[in-house]
């Protein structure tokens, strides 16, 4: 007997996407008209900014909802539900922190945009980031940006994610949180806000429990939801510790192991 799903909860980067940043879309419009059939929500829960995952679904992206920025940005369809506001002590204090680390290469993200800083990374730096970010902008202080700041993203080597990861932990405690997924990346965001919680937010206004819920992550930021949602599968190619916090594995990204998994839970493949 097939669980009643009411939700899934999909990550992006090296969950639902090939490295290409692909997916099938055809197929994966197949599976949400019946998962809408069964009147079951498709929320993308991601860290990255939301002009860039919307992107991802062009001409149908207001059909689905959205955990971005790790929490700090929840929308149920068309309607804007939560949005972090750090505070700007917060907001001060961190930039100082940051700027003790030349090699930190920072990212202030806004419910507007995205900023980069000038004089304190490069021109390659802000390209290759607004791959990931489709709003951003140069400034010359993060102090001076009059936008709801959401959280930090910092860059550090790659090599030194977790070095950084527990500095930032021990500098900011009691005012932000890091996470991270990985490879150089950090979020430095809100306690308590993170995908599940997002997710919890969307969970209440649609009457959902966790026992409805389905998840999909790879990364060491999906891990607070793969334990929120009691269908929870850990990618293939995801490390150890996300796997033992999810209930499941299936196959890799690059196998579309989110799609294969959908389609046994929402009446296999006769429809394809």
């Amino acid at each position: 007997m097939k669980p009643e799903i009411k939700m899934v909860a999909v990550d992006v980067d090296g969950t639902f996407v090939h490295s290409d940043y692909t997916y099938d879309i055809q197929r994966f419009k197949r599976i949400l008209a019946r998962m809408n059939e069964a009147g079951c929500h498709f929320v993308v829960a991601s860290g990255n900014q939301y002009y860039q995952l919307r992107d991802l679904f062009p001409g149908y992206y207001d059909e689905l909802s959205f955990v971005a920025e790790n929490g700090a940005f929840v929308k149920d369809r068309q309607e804007l539900v939560f949005t972090a506001n750090m505070p700007k002590e917060t907001v001060d204090y961190t930039i100082d922190v940051c700027r003790e680390y030349p090699e930190v290469l920072n990212i202030l993200c806004g419910v507007s945009s995205a900023y980069c800083e000038r004089e304190t990374v490069s021109q390659d730096f802000f390209d290759l980031t607004s791959i990931y970010y489709h709003r951003l902008q140069w400034v010359d202080d993060f102090k001076e940006v009059n936008d709801q700041i959401l959280k930090f993203a910092p860059t550090v080597p790659a090599e030194k994610t977790y070095e950084y990861y527990d500095m930032f932990r021990k500098r900011l405690k009691g005012r932000l949180e890091p996470t991270t997924s990985g490879h150089g990346s950090i979020d430095l965001i809100m306690p308590g806000c993170h995908k599940a919680s997002g997710l919890k937010r969307l969970a209440a206004r649609w009457g959902i429990t966790p026992e409805q819920c389905a998840a999909f992550g790879d990364g060491g930021n999906d891990i607070e939801m793969l334990r929120y949602c009691a269908h929870s599968y850990a990618m293939g190619n995801a490390p150890q510790n996300v796997k033992d916090a999810a209930k499941y594995v299936c196959p890799s990204n690059e196998e579309d192991g989110v799609l294969i998994t959908l389609e046994k839970l929402f009446g296999g493949t006769a429809s394809l």
